[in-house]
């Protein structure tokens, strides 16, 4: 069930947010993001693919043989000491807060298909501040609300795509898939390599089960199994959708697309077609939101619980959810919003989703190396220990290919936030001592 004990979420609502964290907006707009480099990119979704299987490997392993609440940030503080805790939980919190953004962007966007006076930019800045506060609303009402809505919406989005991701091979056109191959004729490494960096976002998520566990029921049972049926839905739900729309629409549409998967509908299935994807778009992107807020909250609650973060953000309510934590995450995403309006949702919705993708790379490679000083303390098989040590490899290998991957304007911009945290870090003084102190 997807109700646990006491209030908390059962298999089914973890399975669910990890599914609703992962296949959020990305489904439906990652398309035009990587129109530019190309169809070559289905290469790029499967290193995507290997090297998020490979974090997923290492997330379900903690979850299993350690579970704990804050996910990334408790297992860089039990493991490798203060400052990178305290660096994984700034970059975590920083880059998710920034994606939860994106998301609520590409809402607003599917909802224009209805009311084209949101293509006003303003007017569509003021709705998605709207939508942000609805669900910092929902996340108020507890985990087990969280857990019900992300239920119901995954299996209302997931759904309709899925029909129309087997449906859609009916219609594809090799000839199309094959004329948008490399239309910026750059060296295929490169353009896997700039594509698979891209695609990390569609598998943003892949570790929310291991941050959740504090509410998650049965965690040593639960986290690991949602992680993997949640990276397993996910990655068959991207590559297959993915392909078949590159083969639906030309290079040149695609490009200019601000409802990708709307518009392939509509050449299948004519105008009725693009309304349905466009309300399983808003159910989808609305049950990632709600997860992702759950997310960011917990992930600073875990943080602030140990003085390595306000201690506001640990207050909770009486629903047991950090309330002012999640009315001050909502607060600096809606002076974010602002701060990004953009003339179109795709451009927005691109910049916005490159910067937390590299600020990501950071706790990713702190938890894969908190596995390794983990393992070397537990009594494993020396097979299982070596191949966890090559999983973890991979997965460090696919974070560095995600920073090549970027721009290096975007590289640059990441590399300024990751040096502010060392100063802030200074801010925490002694309570971060304190921390350090309960180290093994």
């Amino acid at each position: 069930m997807h109700g646990g004990s006491n209030g908390k979420m059962g298999l089914l609502g973890a399975s669910s947010l990890v599914v609703a964290n992962m296949v959020g907006t990305g489904i439906f707009l990652l398309p035009a993001s990587l129109a530019s480099i190309g169809s070559i990119s289905i290469f790029g979704w499967i290193a995507a693919a290997i090297g998020a299987s490979a974090l997923g490997l290492v997330f379900a392993h903690l979850g299993m043989v350690d579970p704990k609440a804050g996910g990334p940030y408790a297992y860089a503080r039990d493991h490798l000491g203060p400052f990178a805790a305290f660096q994984t939980n700034f970059l975590y919190w920083v880059a998710n807060v920034i994606g939860n953004i994106a998301i609520a962007v590409s809402v607003t966007g599917y909802l224009a298909v209805f009311f084209p006076v949101l293509a006003n930019p303003w007017l569509a800045c003021v709705c998605t501040a709207v939508v942000i506060w609805v669900f910092i609303w929902l996340n108020l009402r507890g985990a087990s609300a969280v857990g019900h809505f992300a239920a119901i919406t995954t299996v209302a989005g997931i759904l309709p795509i899925a029909v129309i991701g087997l449906l859609g091979w009916f219609w594809f056109r090799p000839e199309v898939f094959m004329a948008g191959w490399n239309p910026g004729s750059v060296s295929e490494p490169t353009a896997i390599m700039q594509s698979a960096s891209i695609a990390l976002w569609a598998f943003l998520g892949v570790e929310s089960a291991a941050v959740s566990a504090g509410v998650i029921d049965n965690p040593k049972r639960n986290v690991p199994l949602a992680t993997i049926i949640g990276l397993v839905v996910s990655t068959v739900i991207y590559v297959v959708c993915c392909t078949v729309i590159m083969g639906l629409l030309s290079n040149a549409e695609l490009k200019a697309s601000g409802a990708p998967f709307a518009d392939a509908a509509r050449v299948m299935l004519g105008p009725w077609g693009a309304i349905i994807i466009s309300l399983a778009a808003i159910a989808k992107a609305a049950g990632a939101l709600t997860g992702w807020i759950l997310i960011v909250a917990q992930s600073a609650q875990a943080a602030a619980e140990d003085g390595m973060f306000a201690r506001v953000f640990a207050e909770k309510n009486a629903r047991g959810m950090p309330a002012r934590n999640l009315v001050i995450t909502g607060v600096l995403m809606t002076g974010l919003l602002v701060l990004t309006v953009s003339p179109t949702v795709a451009d927005q919705f691109t910049r916005i989703t490159s910067a937390t993708v590299v600020l990501m790379v950071i706790p990713y490679v702190y938890s894969v190396v908190a596995m390794w000083r983990l393992n070397a303390t537990l009594d494993l098989p020396s097979a299982r220990r070596w191949l966890l040590g090559v999983v973890g490899l991979l997965a460090c290998v696919y974070c560095g290919g995600v920073i090549l991957g970027q721009s290096a304007e975007l590289d640059r911009n990441a590399f300024v936030v990751l040096v502010l945290s060392i100063p802030f870090y200074a801010l925490v003084g002694r309570r971060a001592v304190k921390v350090g102190a309960k180290l093994p």
